[in-house]
């Protein structure tokens, strides 16, 4: 997708579409309740971005403690994030989507989708990770050491 695409779509196309949707559900359920709804999500929204930018440092301190790479924890926390900021928006397209977000096995597919389609090469490494069943390539030679 171009940006220029994307661009017109997040600003022009998605605050018609939530502006639809809220006069729609203003009429189904009345204007009251419409806005206790709009005004619930964005309370949820701001706790869930204060808790889990707790829970995403402390999962990023145990993989770092553990000496492995905190790449999955932060991507992870970045969706958490993305879900919790959509919350926080008024309108109900975007609060169905940052609820989505929230599904843990659907997050989690998202964030390794997005891994696999990015080759994250660890440092010392010169290609990428063996696959399954594979051994890790060795380089054989020799080398001398002078003091």
């Amino acid at each position: 997708m171009s940006p220029r695409l994307f661009l017109v779509l997040l600003f022009i196309i998605l605050p018609l579409a939530e502006i639809f949707v809220l006069a729609e559900v203003g009429a189904a359920l009345g204007g009251v309740l419409t806005v206790a709804l709009v005004v619930f999500s964005a309370v949820l929204g701001a706790l869930l971005l204060r808790h889990q930018g707790f829970y995403t440092l402390r999962q990023v301190r145990a993989s770092l403690d553990r000496g492995e790479p905190p790449a999955l924890p932060m991507l992870e926390g970045g969706v958490l994030v993305l879900a919790a900021v959509l919350l926080l928006v008024p309108g109900f397209i975007t609060d169905i989507v940052g609820l989505a977000l929230l599904i843990t096995p659907l997050r989690r597919a998202l964030v390794k989708g997005f891994l696999r389609r990015v080759l994250v090469v660890p440092p010392g490494r010169g290609g990428p990770p063996p696959g399954p069943g594979e051994s890790p390539r060795t380089l054989e030679g020799e080398y001398r050491r002078e003091d």
